[in-house]
C-alpha cells in the first residue's frame, strides 16, 4: 500500500538525508523498502548488519541505503555526518527510527543542513479514503473499533487487534523504556498508561496521577514526556493567544492508537479526530517548514472547544466533536468572535447533513476528516 509520505520522501532522497520517525509498528520499514530499488536495508538490532554498519561494507550499487535503529549506535550523528560528507548522494539515505530522530529539528547539530526529516502516522479517514475505495463512514467506525495502526486496521478482527495491542505496548515498556530511557518501574508505567486511556479528552492533572501512582509530580511530568517521546501519546495544550481569561495550564493526552482508547465512542472519535488533525499538521510542517500548533481552547468560565489548530502563529481552524449531538455547541460562537477568521466546526458521528449558522460549521465527522486540509 503507497502511504501518503512516499513521493516526498522519495524526491528528497535525491539530495539529502531523510530522518523518519513514528510510532513503533506504523509502517516505516515497510515505507522504506518500496521506495526506491535496489536498496540495502541494515538495522543497528541485528549483529551481522552492526558489523556492515562498522566497515561501511554495505552494497555500494543500491540506490538506497536505509538505516533502522542507527539512533542506538554511540555518536551516530557523527558517523552519519561523515558517511554524507564523504560519499554524498545517491544513493539516497534513509534512517527510521523512534521519536527520538525529530529532536534534531530543534537543536544545532552536526547534521544540521544535511537532513530532512518527517513523522509518519497511523492511518486516518482522508489516507484511507486517497487509497481504497471504501466509503468515509466505513473507514471512520473501523478505525475507531481497529485503530489506525495498519496491522490491526487491515486485518480487521477485535481478537487480533486486541492481540496486537497487548504486543505493542508490551515492546514499548519492556524493550524501549528499558534500552533507550532507562526506567525501571514498569509497573507503574503501565498503571499510567492504563489511566490515561480512561482519561483521554480531559485535562490532565499531575497531582492527581501523582497520587494514584504514590511518585512526585515531577516523575510524573517525566514519565509523560518519555511515553510522548516514544509515541505512545501526543499532548494537546490549552490554547491562549487573544483568548480572555484562558486557562494556561492542565494539557490533554491522546493515544496514536485510537483502538487503545478506553471509554464510550465520544471519547474515541475525539481521539481519533486529535490524531487526524496532528497528522496534518505534521505534514504540512515537514514538507513546507510552517510553524504548527495543536491546542484546545478553555476559558475560565468552563466554554471550551475541543481542538484549535494554528499554523505559523494563526488560529485557522477549531473544532468541537461531539458523538451524536446536532445541536450547535455555544462556545464555538463565543471563541469564533474571540478568534476572529478561524474557521469553526462542529464534527457529529453519523450527521445526516452539513449545516451552517452564524459562520459556524456542523459537518459529518467522516465527510470532514476525508476532506481534512490546511
Amino acid at each position: 500500500m503507497i502511504r501518503y509520505l512516499e513521493e516526498s520522501i522519495r524526491k528528497d532522497l535525491r539530495e539529502k538525508i531523510v530522518l523518519l520517525s513514528g510510532p513503533r509498528q506504523v509502517g516505516k520499514t515497510t515505507l522504506s523498502k518500496q521506495l526506491i530499488e535496489p536498496y540495502v536495508y541494515l538495522s543497528f538490532d541485528a549483529a551481522a548488519d552492526r558489523r556492515l554498519i562498522a566497515d561501511e561494507a554495505w552494497d555500494k550499487t543500491a540506490g538506497l541505503v536505509v538505516f533502522d535503529e542507527l539512533h542506538k549506535m554511540k555518536k551516530w550523528k557523527t558517523w552519519l555526518k561523515g558517511v554524507y560528507d564523504t560519499r554524498g548522494v545517491p544513493p539516497g539515505i534513509l534512517v527510521t527510527g523512534s521519536a527520538r530522530l525529530d529532536v534534531l529539528r530543534k537543536s544545532g547539530d552536526s547534521l544540521a543542513g544535511r537532513f530532512h526529516s518527517y513523522r509518519l502516522h497511523p492511518f486516518t479517514v482522508k489516507e484511507l479514503a486517497a487509497s481504497t475505495d471504501d466509503p468515509p463512514r466505513a473507514i471512520l467506525d473501523r478505525l475507531l473499533e481497529m485503530g489506525g495502526f495498519p496491522e490491526p486496521y487491515l486485518k480487521g478482527t477485535e481478537i487480533d487487534a486486541a492481540r496486537w495491542r497487548r504486543s505493542h505496548v508490551d515492546s514499548i515498556v519492556r524493550q524501549d523504556l528499558l534500552d533507550l530511557e532507562g526506567v525501571r518501574d514498569l509497573k507503574s508505567i503501565e498503571i499510567l498508561i492504563d489511566l490515561l486511556k480512561v482519561r483521554v479528552g480531559a485535562p490532565t492533572s499531575f497531582a492527581s496521577l501523582a497520587r494514584d501512582l504514590q511518585v512526585s509530580i515531577p516523575t510524573v511530568r517525566r514519565w509523560l514526556e518519555i511515553l510522548e517521546n516514544l509515541c505512545l501519546i501526543f499532548p494537546v495544550r490549552p490554547f491562549h493567544g487573544n483568548v480572555a481569561r484562558a486557562i494556561l495550564k492542565e494539557p490533554k493526552y491522546f493515544f496514536y492508537d485510537t483502538g487503545s482508547v478506553e471509554g464510550d465512542r465520544g471519547a474515541r472519535l475525539e481521539n481519533a479526530v486529535a490524531c487526524a488533525l496532528l497528522r496534518e499538521l505534521h505534514l504540512l510542517e515537514d514538507t513546507t517548514g510552517a510553524r504548527i500548533g495543536l491546542h484546545y481552547v478553555r476559558d475560565k468560565e468552563k466554554r471550551e472547544v475541543d481542538f484549535l489548530a494554528v499554523v505559523n502563529h494563526r488560529p485557522v481552524l477549531m473544532v468541537e466533536v461531539k458523538a451524536g449531538d446536532d445541536s450547535f455547541a455555544r462556545p464555538l460562537f463565543h471563541f469564533r468572535n474571540a478568534l476572529p477568521g478561524t474557521r469553526a466546526v462542529q464534527v457529529v458521528h453519523g450527521l445526516e447533513r452539513t449545516k451552517e449558522k452564524d459562520g459556524v460549521e456542523m459537518r459529518p465527522a467522516a465527510e470532514f476528516l476525508a476532506a481534512l486540509t490546511f
